[in-house]
């Protein structure tokens, strides 16, 4: 063997496969269903998607009972581009998570249409192996590939059912301006390469601006470098088109309306998660140094994504589009954690449980729109809603749950989750920002409320005019998953137990 590659072949000797056994598990259920597709009678095709829910909760359960192990402790794996932390493992269960849920939806959006189905299913691992992958990102490269794995596969999911006009308008939205965030984020990696180049160490190995530590001292060591600086806002730019803040937040609306419900939830939830995945260690582990470029960026951000989500959520009649751009604002509270974060650790476990309990509050109101929605889940309106707590008062029930969760009522998830976080920025003395925070959950309430209203209150109040009941049965699966989603989000207002201690102590 040539000796110039002995080193080559040492790293890859160090590499720890069990590291990323979870990752590796899903792409190759991934495969397999490919395989039952071709391999399945037809008619036995329909229990693929069982398959693919049952696998992936398999891999959840092993993930949390693993860990404690050893192989996926903490520090640096594969050579430095994966760093297993908590809050990476938390990560890692929430996007398998978000995966079932969204694989649970399918199995109710996806019969209503004429598309294959086990493609999408297949999609979804492949995307959620990558988000998990991001999750432990300790390099750009490895960054910058895992999240373009993410952002291609959503690229399809969103126009996945593409006999509908809104959702070819939505894919064709969203790869515009994905390609847009990608090239400003790209460039942003490029300017801080370039500041940094490659620095040796003391023994002789070269280690390059791309390694997470290595930009990280090349920052602490030089204060006020013009191409780094630049190079961190447009970094900051690229991860905001992920999140959805603003000024970056435009395509949200069209996109969450056009994209299949269960690619709607996805997004709003797995998709916001990763975008804060690869946020907090940046700007937390790599960018503190220059805290005072990065919080005024951020505080910025922050107040007018809440203020914008919150204004423009008021006139939505089409639930889809009130949901999306209440994310927004949802997007604009977690900033606010990661500026909390600064100088008060304790932040990014505020930021890690508002998003579990967003995750509960969200999938619950999307499971129902999910059920409620025909074959164009598209054009879903309030009035679709209408007297639906006298036609099935389970659905109202799980959709006042949830809704009052994001609104941040008590004694809901959604409500520790923004005590947590505005606990945090108290802390930190970010008043202003808390005061625009707490501004835009008052506005909030309204428009929530206002869809609450439509679903619980009668259009008639005469109690003895019948009303027709022409909702179908709840599905099985998405029925236990909503009243497991319901539970848990009331359970973990009133108690927030191990899961609690564990996320804020991240």
């Amino acid at each position: 063997m040539p000796t110039d590659l002995l080193p080559l072949v040492e790293q890859a000797g160090r590499n720890q496969w069990l590291a990323i056994a979870p990752e590796l598990m899903l792409g190759l259920i991934a495969l397999l269903l490919l395989v039952l597709e071709l391999v399945l009678p037809k008619a036995q095709r329909g229990l693929i998607p069982g398959i693919a829910i049952v696998s992936q909760i398999a891999v959840l359960v092993a993930l949390i009972i693993n860990l404690s192990t050893p192989y996926i402790g903490a520090g640096p794996t594969f050579n430095g581009l994966l760093q297993h932390t908590g809050g990476g493992q938390f990560l890692r269960i929430f996007f398998l998570l978000a995966s079932i849920l969204t694989c649970v939806l399918g199995t109710v959006s996806l019969p209503r249409q004429r598309m294959p189905h086990i493609e999408f299913y297949h999609i979804l691992l492949v995307v959620t192996a990558a988000m998990m992958l991001l999750a432990q990102a300790n390099h750009f490269v490895m960054l910058f590939v895992a999240l373009e794995t993410v952002t291609v596969g959503l690229y399809i999911l969103v126009s996945y059912y593409r006999d509908n006009p809104l959702t070819l308008e939505a894919g064709m939205k969203y790869l515009i301006m994905g390609a847009l965030s990608s090239g400003i984020l790209l460039f942003g990696i490029t300017l801080l390469y370039g500041a940094v180049g490659a620095v040796p160490d003391a023994d002789g190995r070269l280690h390059t601006g791309f390694e997470y530590q290595t930009l990280a001292r090349f920052l602490a060591t030089h204060p006020g470098n013009f191409l780094a600086s630049a190079g961190i806002v447009l970094v900051l730019a690229g991860v905001a088109f992920k999140i959805g803040a603003f000024p970056f937040q435009i395509w949200v609306a069209d996109v969450y309306q056009g994209a299949p419900t269960p690619v709607t939830a996805f997004l709003a939830v797995a998709s916001k998660a990763a975008g804060f995945a690869v946020l907090l260690p940046l700007a937390l582990e790599v960018f503190p140094s220059y805290a005072s470029l990065v919080i005024p960026i951020l505080s910025a951000m922050a107040a007018a994504t809440i203020l914008f989500g919150n204004i423009a959520a008021l006139t939505q009649f089409n639930v889809k589009r009130l949901i999306g751009l209440s994310g927004v604002a949802h997007a604009g509270y977690l900033l606010l954690g990661v500026i909390a974060g600064f100088s008060q650790p304790q932040a990014v476990g505020a930021v890690y449980f508002y998003l579990f309990a967003y995750l509960l509050a969200s999938f619950a109101v999307f499971g129902v729109m999910t059920q409620l929605g025909g074959s164009d889940d598209a054009t879903q309106d309030m009035d679709h809603y209408g007297d639906l707590a006298r036609e099935r008062p389970f659905l109202a029930a799980v959709l006042a749950i949830g809704l009052g969760s994001l609104a941040g009522i008590p004694p809901l998830a959604g409500f520790m989750g923004k005590l947590v976080i505005f606990t945090a920025a108290f802390k930190a003395g970010h008043y202003g920002l808390l005061l625009v925070a707490i501004t835009g959950v008052v506005l909030s309430i309204y428009y929530y409320f206002g869809w609450i209203k439509a679903a619980c209150f009668p259009t008639n109040p005469d109690p003895a005019t019948p009303v027709a009941n022409t909702r179908g049965p709840v599905h099985r699966g998405l029925g236990l998953a909503l009243g497991l989603l319901a539970i848990a989000s009331v359970l973990l207002g009133f108690y927030q137990g191990a899961l609690g201690r564990w996320l804020l102590g991240l």
